[in-house]
């Protein structure tokens, strides 16, 4: 009476078919999380650069004007907390008329404005 069950060579192929798959899902997974914080980052650039122009219209501050975020957060952006860069990066509001950055502004995708 022969037993049922796998052969080590089936396991292997399955492991093998396993592997295969995983090393072609992984960097897309690691890939599209990375342009989805860079996208959030870019998104949360824009709203504090919103959140500045509405400061200085208000408070009538001439270009160049020092602004931080502690000005227009949370009277202008509507968070429950501070806007923080997904992938740790840190914000840089800079003054009136000057573009917010993020620390990380190399890789494949890049958290600047456009």
């Amino acid at each position: 009476m022969r037993k049922r069950g796998f052969t080590l060579v089936e396991i292997m192929i399955v492991v093998l078919i396993i592997g295969i798959i995983l090393s072609i899902a992984v960097p897309q997974w690691i890939r599209a999380r990375e342009r989805s914080q860079a996208r959030a980052c870019v998104s949360n650039l824009r709203q504090i650069e919103s959140a500045k122009e509405q400061h200085a219209m208000e408070n009538n501050l001439p270009e160049g004007a020092p602004c931080a975020m502690a000005d227009i957060w949370p009277i202008y952006i509507k968070l429950s907390t501070e806007p923080d860069c997904p992938s740790g990066g840190v914000y840089t509001v800079g003054a009136i008329g000057e573009r917010p950055t993020c620390s990380i502004v190399a890789g494949l995708y890049p958290h600047v404005l456009p």
